[in-house]
């Protein structure tokens, strides 16, 4: 992103950083989370 008319460098590197951010804490969530317990009986309702 570079020459972005009326965005300023600072501007632009912000955009920048906010649109990787949801990517890395989805895929830090993915890596770091348990996995759900695995559920072998079914409750009947």
């Amino acid at each position: 992103m570079t020459a972005t008319p009326g965005l300023r460098r600072p501007a632009q590197l912000a955009t920048l950083g906010n649109g990787v951010v949801p990517q890395q804490a989805a895929r830090a969530l993915q890596i770091l989370a348990p996995p759900p317990p695995l559920c072998r009986h079914r409750t009947l309702l």
